[in-house]
């Protein structure tokens, strides 16, 4: 059949599928749908195999345009090709290499530089969760520093901007590396400014604080309540408590080897009656690493961001309720729980090398000549500090602290 334009137009659809041999270009169809589609195919052989190859819908692709590409389907395939083939190829989405990858690049970086650090899995789950989670898939090559800015305002944004300072010095070494290994000709986060400036922190939750904070975790229950409970008790770092193992408890003594402190010393600490209160009615989640603040098994908790928020919460609707009215608590962090401790110490009249040796913290008396020479480790010292500490947060709790009794003055 000699198709035209004019009838093409004009064909209507019936009950089945219709193919309508053009007599001009021969191996061009016209293919009319039951739902009334029309579209062109162009039939040949390739290999001794009919094949057939769809050239596009009508009316987007004319009569005349429909018989040009199936004249150079039919050449192609004249030439021994298979231009179906060759169609499907070039529409295959194309398998890019994943050497330059932001998510390939960091994961490089940790096996080759950040590994070697003392707190290097601390900057490699930040790097993961800000940077790769925003360009894992980018080729580094094409991160700006207005990409940088963007990313290091939206942490700001939510309420983050130290976490933003921290992020851009991560990611700025990332980057100075990716340079000095050839991967970037320059750094783009040069002249990226902090985006906050920090002032030293001397946040100190008062008792009433304490109380509300104590409570908010019992409602909070397991892990994030359990871990507040022990950071306010020990006085000891965030990751050192949350990646604490069972292997690590000793009877009433909590060893810590020198690969888990940040200032690679080993450092005992003396478990008070409350905080083996709290150890011993944790959860069990069994797991290879006896992690004890697990939900796994096989890792460590995470999320301290969001736990923090939902700890603060609880504080506030538990402080209104005793207060009767709405409580604005000033923000916390976890790190202020330890000087919370430090603080509290200080009030039971505990004295500052021995709580020096309780938080593990070379500075002041424990540095200089008797940091190199006074090797006495304030076993029994730290000791009675931590039970004179857990007993008052036990008071304070329980209504009944009343003014603070200082340790010396109770040994008298």
């Amino acid at each position: 059949m000699k198709l035209t334009a004019a009838s093409v137009d004009k064909m209507q659809p019936i009950e089945r599928r219709q193919e309508i041999p053009d007599s001009i270009c021969t191996g061009l169809y016209l293919v009319i749908q039951p739902t009334g589609k029309k579209g062109w195919q162009v039939r040949y052989r390739h290999a001794g195999v009919h094949r057939r190859m769809s050239l596009g819908a009508y009316p987007v692709l004319s009569l005349a345009e429909a018989r040009q590409r199936a004249r150079d389907a039919l050449a192609a395939s004249a030439g021994g090709r298979d231009p179906a083939e060759e169609l499907r190829v070039a529409k295959a989405p194309k398998l890019e290499d994943d050497r330059d990858k932001i998510k390939t690049l960091i994961a490089l970086y940790h096996k080759r530089h950040l590994s070697k650090l003392k707190s290097g899995e601390l900057v490699r789950r930040e790097l993961d969760r800000f940077v790769v989670a925003a360009w894992g898939e980018r080729d580094i090559g094409s991160i700006s520093k207005r990409d940088i800015i963007d990313l290091l305002d939206g942490i700001t944004d939510s309420g983050r901007a130290v976490t933003a300072n921290r992020i851009r010095a991560y990611l700025n070494k990332f980057l100075n590396w990716a340079v000095e290994r050839d991967i970037l000709t320059a750094n783009p986060a040069l002249g990226v400014k902090p985006v906050a400036k920090e002032a030293s922190r001397d946040r100190v939750l008062t008792d009433e604080e304490i109380r509300w904070f104590w409570q908010a975790c019992g409602a909070e229950g397991f892990p994030w309540g359990p871990l507040g409970m022990a950071l306010l008790l020990t006085g000891q770092r965030l990751n050192e408590v949350a990646q604490m193992t069972k292997g690590e408890i000793k009877g009433d003594t909590w060893h810590l080897t020198a690969s888990r402190t940040k200032n690679a010393r080993a450092h005992d600490v003396p478990l008070s009656n409350a905080a083996r209160e709290v150890l011993a009615v944790l959860e069990r989640v069994d797991g290879s690493a006896g992690y004890v603040f697990t939900t796994t098994g096989n890792s460590p908790v995470s999320g301290f961001f969001k736990a923090r928020a939902h700890l603060a919460a609880a504080m506030e609707r538990i402080a209104a309720e005793e207060r009767g009215e709405p409580v604005d608590i000033p923000r916390w962090t976890f790190h202020d729980l330890r000087r919370t401790c430090a603080t509290g110490l200080a009030r039971l009249g505990i004295a500052v090398r021995v709580t020096e040796a309780v938080l593990n913290h070379v500075s002041g008396s424990g540095a200089g000549i008797v940091g190199v020479y006074q090797r006495h480790d304030y076993a029994d010292e730290k000791r009675q500090a931590l039970e004179a500490w857990g007993a008052f947060v036990t008071q304070l709790v329980e209504g009944s602290a009343g003014n603070v009794v200082r340790l010396a003055e109770a040994r008298g």
